[in-house]
């Protein structure tokens, strides 16, 4: 078998559907797109390990290895895509369309086409080039619960040094994003005929009272953190949803609020709930409230790269382009607790990302190879 070229690798990668969600319903598999990427890196001469998450038979990751010995550099991307809603797209998302300079397709900037570019830069090499490995890597679930990363990252399996995540940054360096926390508050009281409030403990008016505790407390959150290498300088928390009662005229028992928080580097989750909850317990004391603090999701950690990082300036040096900060959140953080240098840097736009017609530039693809050849002969042939 040889390999197909990049825009055919790219083309079969976005025809097979691997979206994760946390909606069961339409949550799906990744398991076809690893199994094509492990076929054709085969192929190439690296020694291939699918590697399924625990107790999911239709997810795993893929750790792809050439060469052997100490450091080297792991190529890393995830599989997964988010939902899409294939009626408001103009091009069919799961096929490649070239146009006006442009390739359509889900998946084709977040992040599946990194793929395609890193194995075409892979393929210029053999092992008998490395004196170092060159690892090429596939997460899962990085939309949804990236317990690819986590996993993967906790096994100890990547022994390579260096790390470059491929999300797209419009082929920018980032070298720090924000984390990512998703949290609930749910207030227990008791219904009962509005006619006459003695009669319950209304939750709805005691959310009033947390939400206006957890804004003060945003405030001096962003009074207390502020970082001026990001373009939003400081922490965000949202309100994004709230549930309560279930007719007008009975007193609402039961209200929960969702809420998100972007913290800074240096800012901890865990130190951020415990500031946190007795804040909240102290505007429903002797109310007749029970309050309940629930961490809706894993928290992502926020990242940021050693200033020595060799990887960033290696990146910095390929690019041009000074590494730069970013709102979103990525695999990086779990990779660097493990013990790696991580850059954050792909061809991809993060403004195409989750958006109907999402394409990526033809002439970002030719300067993403250049710019992996290039570190792969800085960290696994020089």
């Amino acid at each position: 078998m040889t390999i197909p070229d990049t825009l055919a690798m790219m083309r079969e990668l976005i025809s097979i559907p691997s979206v994760s969600s946390v909606s069961p319903d339409i949550d799906m598999g990744n398991l076809a797109v690893v199994e094509l990427l492990a076929s054709w890196l085969e192929e190439l001469g690296f020694a291939v390990e699918v590697i399924p998450l625990k107790g999911m038979a239709n997810k795993a990751n893929l750790v792809a290895t050439l060469g052997r010995g100490q450091g080297g550099l792991v190529l890393s991307g995830h599989t997964d895509t988010v939902p899409f809603d294939e009626q408001l797209w103009n091009f069919n998302p799961l096929a490649l369309t070239e146009t006006g300079n442009r390739l359509y397709g889900m998946g084709t900037s977040d992040m599946k086409g990194f793929f395609a570019l890193a194995i075409a830069a892979a393929s210029k090499f053999s092992k008998d080039d490395l004196n170092k490995p060159l690892l090429i890597v596939a997460t899962a679930d990085e939309e949804s619960s990236m317990n690819g990363a986590r996993e993967l990252a906790a096994s100890g399996n990547l022994q390579a040094r260096r790390v470059l995540i491929g999300e797209p940054t419009g082929l920018h360096p980032v070298n720090m994003h924000k984390g990512m926390m998703m949290e609930s508050v749910h207030l227990h009281g008791c219904s009962g005929h509005s006619s006459d409030p003695s009669l319950g403990v209304n939750a709805l008016e005691g959310m009033h009272k947390v939400i206006a505790e957890i804004l003060n407390w945003r405030a001096t959150l962003q009074n207390r953190f502020q970082n001026h290498q990001f373009k939003v300088p400081f922490p965000t928390l949202n309100l994004g949803r709230i549930t309560g009662g279930d007719n007008p005229n009975r007193i609402c028992g039961d209200c929960e609020l969702h809420f998100d928080l972007r913290p800074l580097p240096g800012m901890v989750a865990e130190d951020l709930l415990a500031e946190l909850q007795p804040r909240l317990q102290s505007v429903i004391r002797d109310s007749g409230l029970t309050l309940t603090l629930r961490t809706l999701m894993q928290n992502v950690p926020p990242f940021a790269s050693d200033k020595g990082s060799q990887i960033v300036a290696a990146a910095e040096n390929l690019t041009g382009f000074s590494a730069e900060s970013a709102a979103y959140s990525t695999e990086a953080p779990f990779f660097q607790q493990s013990g790696h240098d991580v850059v954050v840097l792909g061809p991809g736009d993060i403004a195409q990302a989750h958006q109907p017609d999402e394409f990526i530039a033809l002439d970002r693809l030719h300067p993403m190879i250049d710019v992996l050849d290039g570190l792969i002969r800085r960290f696994c042939v020089a």
